[in-house]
């Protein structure tokens, strides 16, 4: 690698942006170095990228789902360590030749030294370049060996019966870990716990045995049964001294509104029968064993106090003094079974699945595994496997070196700089596929999860961005799902023709076509071409809109004119009333024709030549202003809005010009090598337009003649000018009369 202290860095000027390209080994290995501000970007998603899943996993090393300058260059600076030229990264070759690999340093030599073997152990010992599948391989045929070194045990085929066993019940107990092989398996640390719990389970086994049975054989039977029913029986007694309190209550005591309101076909429901209570609710009275008990607790009732019989001084009923003898005769025996030990499980398992693991043992299994050598055994093979110089921990760093060799260029070529994306030679690992629709291509496509929050930051993008809901009928094994949401930026053609609801194809980098629907649109320019004509669009379309109002209202007019009955007769027109309204229409009139006779006027002083620009004048003063202003908005469209919406962390602008608008929207056009014929025999022909045609062009002549001639001029002033009345002459004052004389 260059060493030098004045390193110099090669920038390629892409999209009005300075791209580093990062082609020297000086470059890669002193990238520390480079001003962080001069980074393209600082963080982005470790997901969702069209980019190797494996490679961002390694990459993100603390495996908080983002990729930053701090792994990036941690990674750079590894892979420098164990390549001999570090530049052979900007290639991006498949496979990693052996040859590229260091053996200066113990990194290299121990990556070199599993690569050979690796390749020897897939029966291709003498190859020269090792690829990803190979490693892959390789490292599945290692960790599906017993001894991996790992010191974890699945139920591996090798062991025995025993052994088997022994593990089986460890996982049910214990939990599990995983093997290097991606199976569930146990150490000596899940070893230990097993044992300590089958100690406390053996132990408890005997306290409980030791504890008082009042009912003999009989008692965990009753036991349950009573914590079943303890609660129904409290009810009851408690229901019976309400009775006693208020006398007035018992009927509602006795629920017997709900056995008035039965439920379908005429009878309670289970639920509603079990809720009632357990018999019938009397002052103080005490609780009937033998009839009158609710059908939906008869049977568990008649079968626990027929267990406890021995401890009931009436078979026949139970006083509250009785039921509380009863429970205070079994208690001990709940407290000995409410101290049963939980055994201390892995996360893997739940504490109550671990206790009926530990339940379904019987007496000699659990006698079997303390006192058998099994445990002992597995410890001291897991101490071997320890032990052992496997090659798990070599594959997993020659893995990591095959898929940065292969793929770590490409993602500084995405990150450190843009250059994937401005140089157009390939897809930047943001761009998800293409979007076909309205005659064009997007290709600057990504995928989005919430369309309504990625728009409020993508906006500001100066972009026009389309938001599409994709789906697919059938989800093939390459897509992810049958539903996604994408957003496309539009940057050529025009937006005249886009609207909420149409249809296009959206085509996956994967080659997998789904069906686009348009959900949403933010509108900015496209393209100089439509701001010129959007004057001109706005206006037929104010126009259009115009007429069809107007159309509509008079339709209304009509309709109600139809229905409305019939009316007084108006009065009489009255023109003297109107003379004033008469006299305004004709001067306004006058005024109009005074203005147009002006301007045809200094029309008709123009020359020939000059028409053509007066009408460039005009178009460029109605387009000239739209077309200014969409080159401004134009210029200011940028990316970086649209990837910080997506999860990036954007250090630059990322500026969208023209020229890089053109390519990643493509328009339909023929081939060049096209041929096409001028007939077509669809095309609609009106002897009404070609008669127009000659009507307007024998008036132009016509026109060109009489303003040649001069008569033109003349004719216009005398249609468009308003002779005004003239006034009526004054009198001729009197003479004066002459003065006398002297």
């Amino acid at each position: 690698m260059e060493q030098n202290d004045k390193l110099t860095w090669a920038f390629h000027r892409l999209g009005g942006m300075d791209q580093v390209t990062l082609e020297t080994a000086g470059e890669l290995g002193r990238l520390r170095e480079l001003d962080p501000k001069l980074w393209a970007a600082l963080s982005c998603p470790a997901s969702g990228l069209e980019f190797d899943a494996r490679t961002l996993e390694l990459l993100d090393t603390d495996a908080d789902g983002r990729i930053r300058i701090p792994e990036v260059l941690d990674a750079v600076d590894w892979v420098c360590e164990r390549l001999v030229d570090p530049a052979e990264l900007a290639q991006r070759p498949e496979a990693l030749p052996l040859s590229s690999i260091r053996t200066d340093t113990e990194q290299g030599r121990r990556v070199a030294v599993t690569a050979a073997n690796a390749l020897k152990n897939l029966g291709r010992d003498g190859e020269d370049a090792i690829r990803h599948e190979d490693v892959s391989l390789a490292a599945a045929s290692a960790n599906a060996l017993l001894y991996n070194g790992d010191g974890i045990f699945p139920a591996h085929a090798e062991f025995d019966a025993e052994k088997l066993a022994f593990v089986n019940a460890v996982l049910a107990t214990a939990g599990s870990e995983i093997d290097a092989s991606g199976a569930p398996g146990i150490n000596a640390a899940a070893i230990d716990s097993f044992l300590a719990a089958l100690s406390a389970e053996k132990n408890w086994r005997k306290t409980l045995a030791e504890a008082p049975h009042a009912l003999g054989a009989d008692t965990p039977a009753a036991w349950t049964l009573m914590q079943e029913l303890k609660e129904k029986v409290d009810d009851y007694f408690l229901r019976c001294r309400l009775a006693s309190f208020a006398p007035v209550a018992t009927a509602s005591l006795n629920a017997e509104d709900q056995l008035i309101s039965p439920g379908e076909h005429g009878l309670l429901a289970p639920e509603a029968l079990s809720s009632l209570p357990l018999s019938r609710i009397e002052a103080d009275a005490p609780l009937r064993l033998d009839a009158g008990l609710n059908p939906a607790w008869r049977d568990k009732a008649k079968t626990f106090f027929s267990l406890a019989e021995p401890l009931l001084s009436d078979p026949s009923s139970l006083a509250e003094e009785g039921w509380e003898a009863l429970q205070q005769a079994l208690a001990p025996y709940g407290a000995a079974l409410a101290a049963r030990p939980v055994p201390a499980s892995s996360a893997s398992i739940a504490p109550d699945d671990a206790a009926g693991a530990l339940a379904a043992f019987s007496d000699a299994d659990i006698e079997a595994f303390l006192a058998g050598s099994t445990a002992e055994e597995l410890k001291s093979m897991m101490a071997e496997d320890l032990a052992v110089n496997a090659d798990s921990s070599d594959i997993a760093e020659l893995e990591r070196l095959v898929l940065y060799y292969r793929h770590l260029h490409r993602l500084l070529m995405n990150f450190i700089s843009f250059y994937d994306f401005y140089s157009l030679k390939r897809p930047a690992m943001f761009q998800a596929g293409t979007l076909f629709i309205d005659g064009r291509s997007c290709r600057l496509c990504l995928p989005v999860a919430d369309i309504a929050k990625h728009s409020a930051m993508a906006q500001l993008s100066q972009l026009c961005l389309l938001y599409c809901e994709c789906r697919r009928r059938v989800p093939s094994a390459s897509a992810s799902g049958d539903k996604m949401n994408i957003v496309a930026a539009m940057t050529a053609g025009s937006d005249a023709f886009l609207r909420e609801g149409r249809n296009g194809v959206y085509v996956d980098n994967n080659g997998e076509d789904w069906d686009a629907t348009l959900v949403k649109i933010v509108r900015n320019p496209i393209s100089i071409k439509q701001a010129v004509w959007a004057p001109y669009l706005r206006a037929s379309q104010m126009a259009g809109e115009q007429i069809a109002k107007f159309a509509g209202n008079t339709a209304k007019k009509v309709e109600n004119a139809v229905a409305a009955p019939a009316k007084t007769p108006a009065a009489p027109f009255d023109i003297s009333k109107s003379v004033g309204l008469f006299a305004a229409v004709g001067i306004a009139l006058g005024a109009i024709g005074t203005a147009v006779g002006t301007i045809v006027g200094m029309l008709m002083a123009l020359h020939w030549w000059q028409f053509p620009l007066l009408i460039v004048a005009a178009f460029a003063c109605i387009s000239g202003p739209a077309a200014f202003m969409a080159w401004l908005k134009l210029r200011k469209r940028t990316l970086g809005p649209v990837l910080e919406a997506s999860g990036w962390a954007v250090n630059g602008q990322l500026p969208v010009n023209l020229v890089l608008g053109s390519a990643l929207t493509s328009e339909a056009a023929l081939p060049r090598n096209a041929t096409r014929t001028r007939h077509d025999p669809l095309r609609q022909k009106s002897k009404t337009g070609k008669l127009l045609m000659a009507l307007f062009l024998a008036a132009a002549i016509g026109v060109g003649y009489l303003a040649y001639e001069g008569t033109l001029m003349k004719l216009m002033k005398l249609a468009f000018t308003v002779e005004m009345p003239a006034k009526p002459a004054e009198a001729p004052a009197p003479a004066a009369p002459p003065a006398p004389a002297k």
